[in-house]
Formats: structure tokens, sequence, C-alpha cells
């Protein structure tokens, strides 16, 4: 990656919902710096750390039904036929799941996988595991959306981690949501999980890096079969 891309992937706006943890890292920052100066300079540090954390950027998300659009940031975590969360109400038959796990240092902002209607948002609460165990998509705190779309509904679910204790959706149901569109964040590190129906093709790998509105997870109605990965 060249330092003009570097540059341009840092320094990005900072999602309005990140703003007040920024004006309190800052602001303790200064109260510590009247204690001991090196405080504050920690501090400060911490404080760019969290504008880091809260980036937002730009991405530029395919325009393809068929397709179907990473919604986090992070590491292809597992790729497995599973049955869905019974809040989703997706059935007992399993699906695709395919997850991307986030860690700290990764953006935060959640992204629609699949242009449709939310048909239905279901908040459970439960434990903090660490998000990359598999038990974490039954046992930890979690939000799902279902999103109504051109090849059925699709589970898009939001999972708390060790560190993240807070889920965030401003979508409500019967929204209408296009591929790539923001829709939620997580603090601080966590999981995301996405269910696909019959007739979906995984397009990633475990351990591939995802981009949230930019990296393809799948597709519908290819016959090219799944996508076989190779560390090298």
């Amino acid at each position: 990656m060249s330092l003009v891309d570097t540059v341009r992937n840092t320094l990005v706006p900072v999602h309005r919902d990140g703003w007040k943890f920024v004006a309190a890292f800052f602001v303790v920052s200064v109260i510590l710096g009247f204690l001991w100066e090196p405080l504050m300079w920690i501090g400060f540090i911490l404080t760019a750390w969290c504008a880091y954390f809260f980036r937002d950027p730009e991405r530029v998300t395919p325009q393809d039904p068929d397709l179907v659009i990473s919604p986090a940031d992070g590491r292809v975590s597992a790729i497995a036929m599973v049955t869905p969360p019974l809040e989703l109400e997706l059935g007992s038959e399993p699906m695709l799941r395919i997850s991307v796990f986030m860690n700290v240092f990764n953006c935060h902002v959640n992204r629609s996988p699949m242009r449709g209607s939310v048909r239905r948002i279901a908040y459970r609460a439960g434990r903090f595991l660490n998000a990359e165990l598999d038990k974490a998509s039954q046992e930890n705190e979690r939000n799902g959306l279902v999103i109504d779309t051109a090849h059925g509904e699709i589970g898009v679910v939001q999972i708390a981690g060790l560190v993240a204790r807070r889920i965030v959706c401003w979508t409500s149901t019967f929204d209408h949501l296009e591929a790539g569109e923001r829709f939620g964040l997580i603090r601080f590190g966590s999981r995301l999980d996405v269910f696909l129906p019959a007739g979906a093709e995984a397009r990633v790998s475990v351990g591939q890096t995802a981009i949230a509105g930019e990296t393809v997870l799948a597709e519908f109605g290819s016959a090219k079969g799944p996508t076989l990965g190779r560390r090298g």
C-alpha cells in the first residue's frame, strides 16, 4: 500500500456516535495532565486511537443483486452450514453462515450485505465471550436483522465480544437498505454473522481480510461452485 493510500485510509471522518468518546478521552487526558504531564501525553495517544476506532470511511460497493457484500471490516473467521438463531425466525434448516471477526483496530461501522427491506430486528441479551469462538454465535449478546432480498430472506447478526459491550443499530423494521448502506456499529471489538439461504456460494476463505461495503463474501446464481483458498 502506498503512502497516499495509507494517509487516505487513516485520515477519514469520525462517525457521529464516536465523538462523545473522543471528547471524553480528551477531557480525561487534560485532567491527568494536571496530575502528571506524561499521563496527558498517554491520554492524547489513546484519544487519537479512539478517533481512529470510530472512523467511517467511504466505500465503493459493487451494485449487483447477486452479490453478498461484507457487512464488516475484519477477518473471515468461519464459513459453515449452521442453523440460524431462533429469534431470526429463518427456520430450522442449516444456512450458509459467514462470520467476520473485528478486532479493536478495525473500522466498526456495519453495512448491509445486500439490497432489501428490513423485515425483523431481534435483540437478545447474552454473555461476552471471545467473539472468535464458535459458541459466541449462540451465547453472546447479539442483535439480528432479517433482510428480504431478491434471493429471499438473509440474516445479519451483530455479536458483542469480550471487549465490546454496546451494540448500536439505527435502522428500523421496514426500512429499505441498499447494499453497503450503514446500519449500525459495535463498540470495541466484535463479530458479524451473515446467514444465507440455498443458492449462495462463498467467495471468500477463512483467514481472508474483508472490507465492509466492498469485499464480496458470497454470490447467488453462479455455476462456478465454492471458492477455495490457499495460503501463500
